[in-house]
């Protein structure tokens, strides 16, 4: 740049104003840079629907600046007859200061996107807010740490030692966190994953039974249908059996066992039970109840009702009003519901003892 300057700008045998004049060239062109940024892409930002992109000019437009700046001050520092030590000096402290300045545009920015990202998957996932300050801090904690080697690096630093003691405490750390650590990676597997998602209905391979309210870092909470909460650390829902009632549709298959006495009428009790089911506000249309004749029984003949219920959580209320359905409609039409029958002959002990 100051050959290109010498050559068609300024030339000049005197160095401290060849510098000024680099220097100045680049404060012009960091400010067209800023200007172009600003006003320019600004304005193509704006015809989108999200703000992120207008924060993010914000936050760059003046580490641009800055930056043209310092890169100037470089240039026009190597114009100088200045010692190797001030060199090494000035250009160690501006391509800190330009680090510095990187550094916190990309946390501001990465902080940003963190919140955005998350909001529009709290809904879907069950994905706390309050994780948020979690994953900034770790994304923030990488950042200072690849921005500290940079400036190590320029400052010629030695910094294997630092690397090496790096790795002994991390791995100490990481030991003595493992259950921290399992059940954070056991989040993150859930909400790359998504086996479920908040409001679901699911059944643990416990037998537990509810509906998923929160999908945090380090535990899920799932509140039965005795309004009992669960939390079950993520580590171990993540390597469990888990039945999703609600995936990959929200309605769900109900089975109400009917049993009617032998020499009943099947048609009939089939034609009663559709009638039941379809009369009933919380049982779907489409797919349309089915009766099934399952079985012979020892007093019985064996029908299943299967229909299907908007939602999981009312799979209780549809089976209870079903039954007294049930219950009503084939008393009115006169077929018998058995029940187990026993019939028990005494005998006489004189008349035992005459036969023995």
């Amino acid at each position: 740049m100051e050959d290109f300057i010498n050559s068609y700008i300024y030339k000049s045998d005197n160095q401290a104003i060849t510098a000024l004049i680099v220097f100045a060239f680049y404060v012009v062109a960091a400010k067209l840079a800023d200007l172009s940024i600003d006003k320019g892409v600004r304005r193509i930002t704006r015809m989108t629907k999200s703000e992120v992109d207008d924060k993010v000019i914000d936050f760059i437009h003046r580490p641009v600046f800055f930056t043209g700046i310092i890169i100037g001050c470089l240039h026009a520092i190597r114009t100088l007859e200045a010692s190797e030590k001030f060199i090494f000096y000035s250009n160690g402290l501006l391509v800190s200061l330009l680090t510095v300045i990187w550094g916190l545009c990309v946390i501001r920015i990465s902080n940003t996107v963190i919140e955005n990202a998350i909001f529009k998957v709290t809904d879907i996932t069950g994905l706390g807010k309050e994780v948020t300050p979690l994953v900034e801090n770790i994304l923030k904690i990488m950042i200072l740490v690849a921005g500290a080697m940079v400036i190590l690096s320029v400052w010629k630093i030695n910094i294997t030692p630092l690397l090496a003691s790096a790795g002994i405490a991390g791995a100490a750390l990481a030991f003595a966190a493992k259950d921290t650590l399992s059940n954070f990676f056991g989040g993150v597997s859930i909400f790359v994953d998504k086996p479920y998602k908040i409001r679901d209905y699911i059944v643990l391979e416990g037998g537990e039974r509810g509906e998923v309210v929160k999908i945090g870092i380090r535990s899920t909470r799932i509140k039965t249908r005795d309004d009992v909460l669960i939390t079950i650390p993520n580590a171990i829902i993540s390597n469990t059996k888990i039945i999703n009632e609600s995936a990959p549709a929200l309605n769900f298959r109900i089975r109400v066992p009917v049993s009617v006495a032998y020499g009943s009428d099947i048609e009939k009790v089939e034609r009663l039970l559709n009638e039941i089911a379809l009369a009933n506000e919380n049982i779907l249309r489409e797919p349309e109840p089915r009766v099934r004749f399952r079985a012979f029984g020892e007093s019985s003949l064996n029908f299943e009702l299967l229909c299907w219920v908007k939602e999981p959580s009312l799979s209780g209320l549809a089976v209870h009003e079903i039954n007294t359905a049930i219950y009503h409609k084939f008393n009115k039409a006169d077929i018998k519901i058995p029940f187990p029958h026993r019939t028990v002959y005494l005998r006489e002990e004189k008349d035992w003892e005459s036969r023995s």
